[in-house]
């Protein structure tokens, strides 16, 4: 009989934590809905394609500068396989199973390999990072681990994504000379 209190306590314990997590996550939800509000449409025309796709895993996107701190509002904080490709138009993220997100050329500040975003954290330069402001005027960074890492070249060496001030220091990548 004791065995049967100490499962069901542990059970009552177990579900209680698990509520407060999911009540945390819409509280998260609810304070961030002005800061993100809606994400800009896919348009119908992308245009050429100027980095191929590369696949890969959405790892999240983070309210910029910190690299901590995830946004929950929709489905953009859901982990997620995706294709990452740069038309003319901007980046276009297709993610399985949840919506596709679109940064358009004129949003993009920096593109950049990072070690860590949105609670995931791996080897030197494991994420290519997106900077990117949303139509609130609020700047995020996007997190995408690609499966072959030898595509980020073609993501960061380009310079129309470098910006003239650069992103806060505690989250560039550093550069040695």
């Amino acid at each position: 009989m004791d065995r049967v209190l100490l499962v069901l306590a542990f059970l009552l314990f177990w579900l209680a934590m698990i509520a407060l997590i999911l009540w945390g996550w819409r509280n998260r939800q609810r304070r961030q809905q002005d800061v993100i509000g809606e994400l800009p449409g896919v348009p119908a025309d992308l245009g050429a394609v100027l980095v191929p796709p590369c696949t890969g895993l959405y790892v999240g996107s983070t309210i910029a500068p910190s690299w901590q701190n995830r946004i929950a509002v929709g489905d953009l904080g859901h982990r997620a396989t995706g294709t990452l490709t740069r038309y003319e138009a901007g980046i276009l993220l297709e993610r399985t199973g949840e919506s596709a997100v679109f940064a358009p050329t004129e949003s993009l500040r920096a593109i950049r390999t990072e070690r860590g975003l949105a609670g995931k954290v791996m080897t030197r330069d494991g994420l290519l990072v997106i900077r990117w402001e949303l139509p609130t005027g609020t700047e995020i960074d996007t997190g995408f681990r690609a499966d072959d890492k030898s595509v980020y070249p073609a993501w960061v060496d380009r310079p129309d994504t470098t910006p003239d001030d650069g992103p806060d220091d505690s989250i560039e990548k550093k550069e040695t000379a």
